[in-house]
């Protein structure tokens, strides 16, 4: 193993990804492989899937883990698109025992806390000054708040309410497909969340990622808001490459 590489898997709730990554640049080394999610996803199912991925890449060395879940401590808080089964776990301790790694050896974190370390480290440099939120946008939608670069963890921005409904259950991605909207009519939901968290937290910049950030020009200049709105330099692979990091230099929440 060498200095600069680390090792991150993504679970999220339709698949989980897993890649080598290079951490002086912010770069998958070769290819990454993806699993779908098991249905249900409880945690012993999804932690089989995890060791598959890790198996498969031949890695011994540290592993950095993201889950849709609020986590402290390597406790899992909440269960957004998981089951819920997940809630109270010890994440921390099941992975380190399915991997057969120490507990040191495994840095759980939220799914998007990690991919806005990613881009703070790796990403457009304007995301380091002021109040930026990163959000992803997929089968939920997660958030990561950040001032001058420093992450405050465990945001729940997707859940906020608006018009009577969970913000994530209307301008998700995976809405877009369930529903069979038109990009520009998803864009108007996206816009209309946009605009209310904006006034609840007045953001300098939002940073917008996940799988539909590959096709972010179709839907991000239809938005009409206040605040300057970037795609995430990393796209879909932020996850990955902040857990990597995470895993190897121990950052933890």
């Amino acid at each position: 193993m060498t200095a600069n590489r680390g090792f991150g898997i993504d679970i999220g709730g339709s698949g989980i990804k897993g890649a080598l990554v290079d951490l002086d640049r912010g770069e998958l080394i070769g290819d990454r492989l993806r699993i779908d999610t098991p249905r249900p996803s409880t945690p012993d199912a999804v932690a089989d899937v995890v060791a598959e991925i890790v198996r498969h890449f031949r890695w011994d060395g540290p592993v950095g883990v993201t889950l849709p879940s609020v986590i402290k401590k390597g406790v899992a808080q909440t269960a957004a698109n998981i089951d819920p089964s997940w809630i109270g776990l010890d994440a921390d301790a099941l992975f380190a025992d399915r991997l057969g790694r120490d507990a040191a050896d495994v840095a759980m974190l939220n799914d998007a806390d990690a991919a806005g370390m990613a881009e703070m480290r790796f990403g457009d440099p304007r995301a380091r000054r002021g109040v930026v939120a990163l959000l992803t946008f997929g089968t939920g939608i997660g958030s990561a708040l950040f001032q001058d670069g420093e992450l405050m963890p465990n945001t729940e921005f997707g859940h906020i309410e608006i018009d009577g409904h969970d913000a994530e259950k209307k301008a998700a991605a995976s809405v877009k497909d369930n529903e069979g909207l038109s990009y520009p009519d998803w864009a108007k939901r996206v816009d209309r969340y946009l605009t209310v968290l904006e006034n609840l937290i007045w953001p300098d910049l939002f940073i917008v990622g996940g799988g539909v950030s590959k096709k972010a020009g179709k839907w991000v200049p239809l938005l009409d808001i206040r605040t300057p709105v970037v795609t995430a330099s990393l796209l879909n692979n932020a996850g990955i490459v902040g857990a990597a990091a995470a895993g190897t230099e121990g950052i933890v929440h």
